[in-house]
C-alpha cells in the first residue's frame, strides 16, 4: 500500500480529472498512471529512456493538475460572486 498527502485543491483536481476521464474513484485512476508507468519499466528500453519518459509523463500530469486547479479557482470566485 502507498499513501500519498495532496493539498485539498490537488486532491479535487484528481476527482475532477477522474469524471473527464471516466475513472470509478481517485484509486483507480491513481492504479492505472501506475500500471502505465511499470508497463514502461518491463519493456527492453534502456531504464534512462524509462525515467525521462516517466519525467514527460509527470510534468504533464503536473501541468493538467495546475489548469485543473485555475479552473476550480475560477469556478469557485464565480459562485461567490
Amino acid at each position: 500500500m502507498i499513501s500519498v498527502r495532496l493539498s485539498e485543491e490537488e486532491y479535487l483536481a484528481l476527482r475532477h480529472l477522474c469524471s473527464a476521464t471516466g475513472a470509478r474513484s481517485v484509486s483507480d485512476l491513481t492504479r492505472d498512471a501506475m500500471r502505465n508507468v511499470l508497463r514502461g519499466a518491463n519493456r527492453d528500453e534502456p531504464a534512462v529512456a524509462n525515467l525521462e519518459e516517466f519525467r514527460a509523463g509527470m510534468k504533464n500530469l503536473e501541468s493538467k493538475v495546475e489548469q485543473l486547479e485555475a479552473l476550480i479557482t475560477i469556478y469557485k470566485a464565480q459562485s461567490f460572486q
